[in-house]
């Protein structure tokens, strides 16, 4: 990947890298996903590759889509737990990023997912949505779901994230 590596989604081109290292101080984490939503910041990287986008944002919740395919089967012909854990944890740490002040940044402590029906890679575009459970000083957790387009859960799970700052 290089610095010119752009993905376009509802008419909006996003530039896909790692956000600047001055975003953190002088913008909430709210305003960064507006931000990134407008195209005016670097989207991630796993996106490429992950079929996982952007949705919407708002303080306390993150909603992100997915798109199964066949390069995430397991040996069962099945979509790979991973891949579930990744869309879990992006919207379940990103609903975290929403509530950052200035300064502040995060990184996941853990997380728990539980699968609770199989997902194929022919099932369409999926929805997962974090949300807050707590947030502190120091730690933050959330809690979220994963569903297809009928709206029948396929995981849930929580994420606890430390909320940072520079020293």
């Amino acid at each position: 990947m290089n610095s010119t590596d752009t993905i376009t989604e509802n008419g909006t081109t996003h530039e896909i890298g790692a956000l600047p290292k001055t975003a953190f101080s002088e913008m909430t984490g709210l305003d960064i996903f507006r931000l990134m939503m407008a195209g005016d910041l670097p989207a991630p990287p796993i996106m490429i590759h992950s079929n996982i986008r952007m949705k919407e944002f708002e303080e306390g919740r993150a909603v992100f889509t997915g798109l199964p395919a066949k390069e995430f089967l397991n040996p069962l012909g099945t979509v790979h737990g991973g891949w579930i854990s990744t869309l879990i944890d992006t919207a379940l740490s990103c609903a975290v990023h929403t509530t950052l002040k200035l300064g502040e940044f995060y990184t996941t402590t853990s997380l728990n997912v539980n699968m609770v029906r199989p997902l194929q890679a022919t099932s369409g575009e999926v929805i997962c949505e974090g949300r807050i459970v707590h947030r502190g000083s120091r730690l933050a957790t959330s809690e979220g779901d994963l569903r297809n387009a009928d709206g029948k859960l396929i995981a849930h799970g929580t994420v606890s994230c430390m909320i940072l700052k520079p020293s």
